[in-house]
């Protein structure tokens, strides 16, 4: 039983990634590249996505070890495998899920002005953040015999999670002929949020003076709080409710999208500078911004102090029913549940590159350019960095790339990247253009597909675009 408690734990803390988007960055063959940097500099004179079709993104991935490492048929006993893993883990890891799905997206160059481009849309994202929780896995697997004296922080509880939707528009502008800047504006409509961040106190296990196997087990200074919104309206909702019951779920979800869900406010912001003609700079930060929580709140807080006496686990321990024993310990350390309004910022996350270009068209002329676009380099590098602002700390990454237009109609993108999860992250992105249609697709770890269980990450995302 133990084994199958800390697999959950440990299959929890597996899965992670971050949305760090390094191959569609500064990719200004697309549109999507004005929603990682609004000063990104595009020749588009118009363009508008596929509806529900022009960016769908997901990603995942694994953290400090694989579930090769637990589940490889290599002769050795599970419960062996669980403790070599679990060991390797620690709370600084976590799980992470990211999905987005563009439902409509449109941009157009201004007519009487143009070095100005507007663009406009809407999409829906899907956020989740949970750390490992390092010291209950241990309790819950190896007990607490061999921890004597040992705290279990209750700050290893940590995590958010959101669902919403985004509504935006960005004003891009040629400030001159070596700068662009734009930004971005965004109102969130928040449909379903969880979070639980910053707790803290301890549970530890000491002996007592007289001895006899006799322990006290001790909470101390217990401070933890879990909010949510929009979740308890949809609670009664189960696998076995009626068809009526789950589309009135389905409507108030759809509702909350539509701008009846929990506001908020956000900016996007970045640049492109040309220090010469073939090298640049670009810089932008995206959803510096807040949601303000008023809908359907529910905060569960949980503060104070409880010491108990026994041999046996909390639940356990003789001389009392484990009736008795939650209801001491819910009046030592009382959960409230209120439904106060409260605020919370959005993942931050930053972006930069420099890039060098090079193998311009030698006659001054492109039989493969977009009307009206200037004959441009084939080839480019450069390097890109990415950081994005979590509950416990920052993550970051580096890649380096290589850039390649084969013709107007086939351009492609390789990147190699170095972050806290892997050494080994190839990723490539391959963009088409027949006529006036643009069809993309990305993907990342690619030397990693061969066998997904050993896989650290995987990324994906495609999309189709009419530009002209």
């Amino acid at each position: 039983m133990k084994g199958i408690i800390c697999l959950i734990f440990l299959l929890y803390g597996f899965l992670l990634n971050s949305q760090n988007k390094e191959l569609l960055y500064d990719f200004v063959d697309v549109p999507q590249a004005l929603l990682l940097n609004p000063g990104a500099n595009t020749n588009f004179k118009f363009h508008a996505g596929l509806p529900l079709l022009s960016q769908f993104h997901i990603n995942g991935g694994l953290r400090g070890a694989s579930l090769h490492d637990v589940f490889a048929d290599d002769g050795r006993n599970i419960n062996e495998k669980i403790e070599i893993t679990l060991a390797q883990l620690s709370s600084k890891d976590y799980l992470t899920f990211t999905q987005q799905l563009e439902i409509l997206t449109i941009g157009w160059r201004n007519k009487r002005n143009e070095n100005i481009y507007y663009s406009a849309g809407i999409y829906q994202e899907l956020d989740f953040i949970g750390y490992f929780p390092k010291d209950f896995a241990v309790l819950a697997y190896q007990g607490n015999q061999d921890f004597i004296n040992q705290p279990f922080k209750l700050s290893n509880i940590s995590g958010s999670g959101e669902l919403l939707m985004t509504y935006h528009f960005g004003y891009s502008k040629k400030v001159s002929k070596n700068f662009t800047f734009g930004a971005r504006a965004k109102l969130y409509s928040s449909m379903l949020h969880l979070r639980s961040a910053r707790n803290s106190g301890t549970f530890t296990t000491v002996e007592t003076p007289q001895g006899n196997n006799v322990y006290q087990h001790i909470i101390s200074n217990a401070d933890v709080i879990v909010r949510s919104s929009g979740i308890s309206s949809l609670r009664e909702i189960e696998a076995e409710s009626t068809s009526a019951e789950i589309k009135e779920g389905i409507n108030k979800l759809l509702g909350r999208a539509l701008l009846g869900g929990n506001l908020g406010i956000g900016l996007d912001a970045g640049f492109t500078h040309m220090i010469n003609d073939q090298l640049s700079i670009t810089g932008s930060f995206n959803d510096l911004g807040l949601v303000y929580y008023t809908k359907d709140i529910e905060t569960y807080s949980a503060r104070g102090n409880y010491v108990f006496e026994g041999f046996e686990t909390p639940i356990q321990f003789s001389g009392q029913d484990p009736e008795n024993f939650l209801e001491e310990l819910e009046e030592a350390v009382p959960l409230d549940t209120l439904r106060t309004n409260y605020l919370t910022m959005r993942p931050l996350k930053l972006n930069g590159s420099i890039k060098y270009s090079f193998n311009k068209y030698d006659d001054g002329t492109c039989y493969y350019c977009i009307a009206g676009e200037s004959p441009p380099y084939q080839d480019a590098f450069g390097l890109q960095l990415f950081t994005q602002f979590r509950p416990k700390r920052p993550q970051y990454a580096a890649s380096v790339f290589y850039y390649k237009r084969w013709f107007n109609f086939l351009r492609t993108k390789i990147a190699y990247t170095i972050d806290e999860y892997s050494l080994y992250n190839v990723g490539f992105l391959i963009s088409s253009h027949i006529q006036k249609i643009n069809f993309y697709i990305s993907t990342n770890n690619i030397l990693e597909y061969a066998n997904l269980a050993k896989a650290r990450g995987v990324s994906m995302q495609f999309g189709f675009n009419f530009i002209l």
